[in-house]
């Protein structure tokens, strides 16, 4: 069970990195509801990427507003970012090829009952 555990917040920190490199002006509300996670996870999860060094948040600089913010990953942000992707194919490759034996022979079940 902790391993699906880790597998979904792997996947939720893969997520953060992915739309922040697309969208850093996204406010925690809506990184939330991209990644499909509550308001407090999310806050949480950027927060925790933050003091580990991957995001950085600050001001934007020609805003009007000076209560918007942006997030930023750090090269070292990168680095990880890089490295969650590698482990995520690895796992989604082995997935893919274990359901696409399961098919086989679930078409042959179906083949062979018909």
């Amino acid at each position: 069970m902790a391993s699906r555990r880790k597998e979904y917040q792997e996947d939720a920190k893969l997520r953060v990195f992915q739309i922040i490199s697309n969208n850093p002006q996204l406010t925690s509300r809506e990184l939330a509801q991209k990644v499909g996670i509550s308001n407090g996870s999310a806050y949480y999860l950027l927060i925790s990427l933050i003091d580990k060094g991957y995001i950085k948040f600050g001001n934007f600089k020609n805003s009007a507003q000076k209560t918007k913010y942006s997030y930023l990953l750090t090269p070292k942000g990168i680095r990880e970012k890089s490295f969650i992707t590698s482990k995520f194919l690895v796992r989604k490759k082995q997935e893919y090829k274990l359901l696409k034996k399961e098919i086989a022979e679930l078409e042959r079940d179906v083949g062979s009952k018909i």
